[in-house]
């Protein structure tokens, strides 16, 4: 039976009236916040974003954490004084306690309906390794070093953390395979997203026309500066970078633009060189270029429009805040 759950307070993009059914064995849930094709869901004092899309699979569980209702004392960037709000972190960090991420944890598998599934993380390198998960044997065990996760085990819960990277998830709706991908600016280069793809497709036979993508919150377009050297090696890799960048991109690329390469005719003292050129560049569409050109229909990629830079009300951002927790984005089979 579809159980009911409380609206939320926070803005969303965009709006629509379509119900979603939860899990089963969810704690009690309240009236979800909608959005098209997303849901911000509260369960007791945790909130969930999910995408309707991937719910109405009924051998699915997924969702992206967002950063209230947890038990970890985050410092409040910018306040003298030592004061701190409650946070759902999600990683071990230095800032916090193990015993508190761990509740954290339990908290949002929880809010899952996922609580006695296996959970699988990673060692998050910025690479393009995946990492197969064949057993709940294979959970149990240290963490690999990696940045994406696919199984098609029951049971198995695939996590991957972020604070401001490009969580995706995917799911074959045809051969029940799943995959949870973390991809930075160096995972987005050596294109894990559609490596990721192929290796579902080795292992399981996946078909990229059958696959589901759900990209979670990030940071957007609007707040990810970045310098030369990533536009530099953004422009050797995709002919098509420079829809993904807003500023010099140009100019930055071909490394014509630094204001540095004659300080002596910049005006300015000994030791104030001016700052370099800057462009801003969109991860989230950059990804979404990726898995469409790996074979993945428009139309069944799906992105929150969460920015985590900014909304730091509901999300961490490790480039806006510094020392901050992480959110989880993860998905399995139940």
């Amino acid at each position: 039976m579809e159980q009911r759950q409380n609206q939320s307070n926070v803005k969303m993009p965009t709006t629509t009236k379509k119900k979603s059914a939860t899990a089963k064995d969810a704690p009690k849930p309240r009236q979800p916040h909608r959005t098209k094709n997303w849901v911000l869901r509260r369960t007791g004092s945790v909130q969930l974003l999910q995408t309707p899309v991937l719910e109405r699979h009924r051998w699915l569980v997924h969702g992206f954490s967002t950063r209230p209702g947890g038990a970890s004392e985050l410092p409040v960037s910018g306040v003298v004084g030592g004061k701190s709000a409650k946070a759902l972190n999600l990683g071990f960090t230095d800032w916090d306690a193990r015993e508190r991420v761990a509740a954290n944890r339990k908290k949002f598998a929880n809010a899952l309906g996922a609580g006695k599934m296996s959970v699988v993380t990673l060692r998050q390198v910025h690479s393009d390794i995946v990492y197969r998960v064949d057993s709940l044997a294979t959970a149990q065990e240290k963490a690999a070093q990696a940045d994406a996760l696919i199984t098609r085990e029951r049971g198995v819960l695939l996590a991957v953390q972020t604070a401001d990277c490009v969580p995706i998830l995917l799911a074959d709706t045809k051969n029940r395979a799943v995959a949870a991908i973390h991809s930075g600016w160096r995972g987005t280069l050596r294109l894990i997203a559609e490596k990721t793809l192929g290796r579902m497709q080795m292992d399981y036979g996946t078909q990229a026309a059958d696959v589901i993508a759900a990209i979670g919150p990030a940071i957007g377009g609007c707040c990810y500066e970045v310098g030369s050297e990533v536009a530099r090696e953004f422009a050797s890799q995709f002919p098509e970078a420079r829809e993904w960048f807003d500023g010099p991109f140009d100019s930055l690329a071909a490394g014509d633009n630094d204001p540095n390469w004659l300080p002596w005719l910049t005006m300015r003292p000994p030791g104030h060189p001016p700052p370099p050129p800057r462009v801003q560049l969109d991860l989230i569409a950059a990804n979404r270029a990726i898995l469409a050109k790996a074979g993945v229909p428009a139309a069944q990629i799906f992105s929150s429009g969460f920015c985590t830079s900014c909304r730091t009300d509901l999300f961490f951002s490790y480039r806006r805040e510094g020392t901050t927790g992480r959110l989880m984005a993860a998905i399995g089979i139940r």
